[in-house]
């Protein structure tokens, strides 16, 4: 472009900034004209080849304006002209001078718009100077004209008038410097009144107009004292705010931050309020113990003053203990309940801020504000973990101050009670688990609760050492839940529903403690004034609940009269034990009656005062299990110990028989017997007395066992009279079988607050022990049936019958009567046993099928001593069993007959061929060696020879080789 200039310079032509009307005057400077740019234009170009061209001229020719071309280009020409070349280096040059005209030519085209609207807005510009010099001139005539008017008593008003707006401004700075000497008094009264936000405005704006009267020497001063009740209203604002802590005031709160707020320092009194909660936790935990402590020591010494907290929690007395700890509890749920409110006020202001905010336009100061808010916010939220990590601390401490093993049982429990009311609180302030409080209270429940539990054994081994079991008289709809020990369960659901059928709806409306107490109250001041007031009522007078009760359950029952519901109550299914359906008959009751011995009482729970003690014990347990669910593996643990002795004492007194065991009729499933061996290798203690070489394992696992429990000697179990101690067995056995009924209800509570990992534990529990509870009836029952009926005497009867008759007998033996009224006899004294114990169908099944069983054996027995037999002794065999089983059959209602088939087989096979006799023997291996022999030898002769015999007896011997 400088090139370009050069050239046009050179060439005698004007910048674009000079006039147009000046374009005539370059005519002669060869300058294209319109249809010379016409025909530039139109001529077809290549931009790069005319840059070529451009920059093909020398250099010369853009030097200075001095510059000859013509002298140049003269200069330069040969000694020896050339027409050709001439010619040649003319086209040359004005190639160069066309590009460069037409370069030209664009430019002033290009530039053309700008140039003309340049020239109009100077030709605007010179217009408005124009009008400027008019303004002027009359501006100054004007003047000219004002200043010859003017008088020197107009001057004097203007100069009074001055003075005056002077005079008037310095009375208004008085009045205000009068009136900020006077702030000291008002912003007293303020702070007196707690109105501290409005003491801190009313600071602030003198602190502003001081800053405008800074000149005066009076004002520096007052600068320098309202700084210094700035600094003293902070002072107080923040004793103000520590107040919050234990009593918070919605008013009182709002005016602490709105002083905060106005001094531009919210962050600043979110620390500060922390700070205060931290030591308002401190110094109330101090006070309340310190308190507890100077009252038991009766002196007004200061020496406990100086003790650290933790020093001071071991000189709180036993008697003391609980009501500190409560009240303890309350003052930090009093901090809490601050805490949890301050939340609550900024929640609420919060959302109005933002409401606020989204209609205003200041975005700076709302910026600034969501970012406090959202400080704030995550500090309360911190805050909330680390206030209840100092509750835990502090309860900890005070929990650690004192042995809790010197409590009794009912203060332990209420200490949980409290504890576990504190964890709720904790739960549900900040969602935490309460770790710490948990181990340390987990720690000292389980060593207490072990304590305890060995106490507790101890005590049960002496009751059933000491029991006489009689029946303990309890109403007829006698249940669980009626018991102190177990009202907490009514407050979990009703006895009648289960779990899963629980309505939904109750629980989706919780109330937290801190709603339910947020307006006023306190969770642990219930803890301290609950009492049942309701008497427990389930024992019944003489067994029975009224008058009309006994009568009905005297009543005949062929009357005409109904059933009573007792009755129907009463009679269960002998095969499953389940209560039918529908109505029982009178005629069904009248035929059952005889083998029903419940008809003539109440059905009302049998069970003694051991069993009930048992059942108050679980009921504690269970207390303590749902009061501190983290050890509610340990107290299941302990309370399967309880069950565990008392069915093993059950099984000790009343059923162990070595004997009976030996016959090998199964009486204890092999189920049973892995239970007592159980039960007796880890809990029951054998030795008679410690061995002191024993090492220290086996002293403390030692310790963990109880010694096998004793039968009372007043419990007399071999009269015959009592049908050896029947009612004592029934009311024993028919105890523990409650008792398993009572687990069995408590399963789904127990199994609610297991542990998922322990869970198949308690599964093992019930169904490898509670199970097994009903399995005891058989071996007990088994020895009095054993007992009850002379049955060596109807064997001596039998061995004097001959059975070798040659003709076949009409009248059956009187072996048969003698057994018959041995029965009848059996069925007497079992009538005189159920008017002392009622007698359930299952037990009088279980006596009759034994009685049963043991009879048809004893047939058999006496049937296998015969030396020699006849075809037509068999059939007086048949007889006289035909003969048994229609009189039996009027005294029992159980069917079919045991071991009916034991005896029938047993005849029959007399008739037995040889071959089919020894497929006999090898299918029925219930018969005795002895058994077996006898039928081959008595049947040697008849139809069976002496080598078929030896063929017999060794196929016999092959089936006894593995017994021996």
């Amino acid at each position: 472009m400088q090139k370009i200039k050069s050239l046009m310079t050179r060439q005698g032509l004007k910048s674009p900034q000079e006039s147009l009307s000046d374009l005539g005057a370059i005519e002669s400077l060869r300058v294209p004209g319109k249809e010379e740019f016409r025909e530039l234009r139109e001529q077809p170009s290549d931009p790069q080849a005319e840059q070529e061209l451009i920059n093909s001229i020398e250099q010369v020719y853009f030097s200075a304006d001095s510059f000859d071309v013509v002298k140049y280009e003269l200069e330069k020409l040969p000694p020896v002209l050339n027409l050709q070349e001439l010619e040649a280096y003319r086209d040359k040059l004005k190639q160069q001078q066309a590009a460069v005209s037409k370069k030209v030519a664009d430019l002033i085209l290009e530039k053309q718009p700008a140039y003309v609207k340049e020239l109009e807005r100077v030709t605007s510009l010179q217009t408005g100077l124009q009008l400027a010099a008019v303004i002027c001139t009359n501006g100054r005539r004007h003047l000219n004209i004002a200043k010859e008017g003017f008088t020197q008593a107009s001057l004097g008003l203007l100069a009074n008038q001055r003075k005056r707006q002077l005079l008037i401004g310095l009375l208004k700075s008085l009045r205000t410097i009068k009136t900020l000497q006077r702030t000291d008094v008002r912003l007293s009264e303020m702070l007196e009144e707690e109105d501290y936000p409005g003491a801190i405005q009313l600071c602030l704006e003198c602190q502003k107009a001081a800053s405008t009267f800074k000149h005066y020497s009076c004002i520096s001063e007052l600068n320098s004292k309202l700084q210094d009740t700035l600094e003293q209203i902070e002072e107080q604002l923040d004793v103000a705010l520590s107040k919050i802590c234990k009593n918070f005031d919605i008013n009182h709160y709002t005016k602490v931050q709105q002083a905060y707020r106005l001094l531009g320092k919210t962050q600043t009194a979110m620390d500060q309020l922390h700070m205060h909660f931290t030591q308002a936790i401190h110094n109330t935990v101090f006070q309340v113990v310190l308190g507890y402590v100077e009252l038991c020591a009766g002196n007004t010494d200061t020496k406990f003053q100086k003790l650290q907290y933790k020093d001071l929690c071991t000189h709180v007395t036993p008697d003391s203990y609980i009501p500190c700890l409560a009240d303890l509890c309350k003052a930090l749920w009093e901090v809490m309940l601050s805490y949890y409110r301050t939340m609550e006020w900024h929640e609420k202001h919060d959302n109005e801020d933002t409401a606020s905010a989204s209609e205003g336009s200041n975005m700076i100061g709302t910026e600034e504000t969501n970012f406090d808010r959202g400080y704030i916010k995550k500090k309360l939220e911190h805050g909330l973990t680390r206030i209840w990590q100092d509750v835990q601390l502090k309860v900890k401490t005070y929990l650690l101050g004192t042995d809790l093993s010197i409590f009794k049982y009912d203060d332990f429990i209420f200490v949980l009670d409290i504890i576990s009311r504190l964890m709720q609180v904790g739960e549900e302030f900040c969602g935490s688990k309460s770790e710490v409080l948990q181990e340390s209270i987990r720690k000292q429940s389980v060593n207490y609760f072990k304590n305890y539990h060995r106490t507790r054994l101890d005590e049960l081994r002496m009751f059933l050492e000491n029991e006489t079991w009689e029946l303990c008289p309890v109403k007829s709809n006698f249940s669980i839940l009626q018991l102190h020990e177990f009202k907490f369960m009514e407050q979990s659901r009703s006895p009648s529903v289960s779990p899963s059928k629980q309505p939904v709806s109750t629980s989706s409306k919780t109330v937290t403690l801190f709603e339910q107490y947020c307006s006023g109250g306190n969770p642990f001041e219930i803890q301290a004034n609950h009492k049942d007031e309701e008497t427990e009522d389930v024992l019944a007078s003489n067994g029975y609940e009224s008058d009309e009760q006994e009568k009905s359950a005297y009543q005949e029952y062929d009357s005409d009269s109904d059933v009573p519901e007792e009755l129907k109550r009463d009679y269960v299914d002998e095969q499953t034990g389940d209560v039918p359906v529908k109505s029982v008959s009178r005629e069904t009751l009248k035929s059952r009656k005889k083998s029903d011995y419940s008809l003539n009482k109440v059905n009302a729970p049998i069970l003694t005062n051991t069993t009930l003690n048992v059942i108050r014990l679980v009921g504690k347990y269970m207390q303590m299990m749902n009061i501190l669910k983290p050890i509610a593996f340990d107290v299941i643990h302990f309370m399967s110990q309880l069950f565990d002795y008392y069915l093993y004492a059950i099984y000790t007194f009343f059923g162990r028989n070595d004997s009976l065991e030996s016959t090998g009729l199964g009486l204890s499933s092999s189920r049973l017997r892995t239970t007592l061996n159980r039960i007796q290798e880890s809990l029951i203690d054998l030795e008679v007395s410690a061995d002191p070489t024993a090492t220290l394992t086996a002293a403390e696992e030692r310790k963990e066992k109880v010694p096998s429990p004793h039968l009372s000697h007043l419990v007399v179990l071999t009269s015959g009279d009592t049908l050896y101690g029947l009612a004592e067995r029934v009311v024993a056995t028919e105890s523990l079988v409650f008792l398993a009924e009572q687990f069995e209800f408590l399963q789904p509570h127990l199994d609610a607050v297991m542990p998922a990992v322990k869970k198949p534990f308690l599964q093992q529990f019930y169904s490898q022990t509670v199970s097994t509870a009903s399995e005891l009836r058989k071996p007990i029952y088994w020895i009095v049936a054993g007992k009850a009926l002379d049955y060596e005497q109807m064997l001596l009867l039998m061995a004097n019958v001959k059975w070798d008759v040659k003709e076949i007998m009409s009248q059956h033996n009187i072996y048969v009567d003698a057994l018959l009224k041995e029965f009848e006899q059996f069925n007497r004294r079992l009538n005189e046993v159920s008017k002392r114990v009622r007698i359930p169908l299952p037990v009088s099944n279980i006596l009759w099928e034994h009685c049963i069983r043991l009879a048809n054996r004893t047939i058999v027995e006496g049937y296998a001593n015969v030396k020699k037999c006849s075809n037509e002794g068999r059939a007086l065999m048949q007889l006289d069993f035909q003969q048994f089983l229609m009189k039996l059959e009027k005294l029992t209602d159980i069917r079919p007959i045991p071991d009916k088939e034991f005896v029938e087989t047993y005849i029959k096979a007399y008739y037995l061929t040889e071959n089919d006799m020894e497929r006999w023997i090898k299918e029925h291996r219930e018969y005795s060696t002895k058994q077996l022999t006898n039928l081959v030898n008595v049947c040697l002769g008849s139809h069976i020879n002496k080598k078929a015999r030896q063929k017999l007896l060794a196929a016999i011997d092959d089936i006894d080789r593995p017994k021996r």
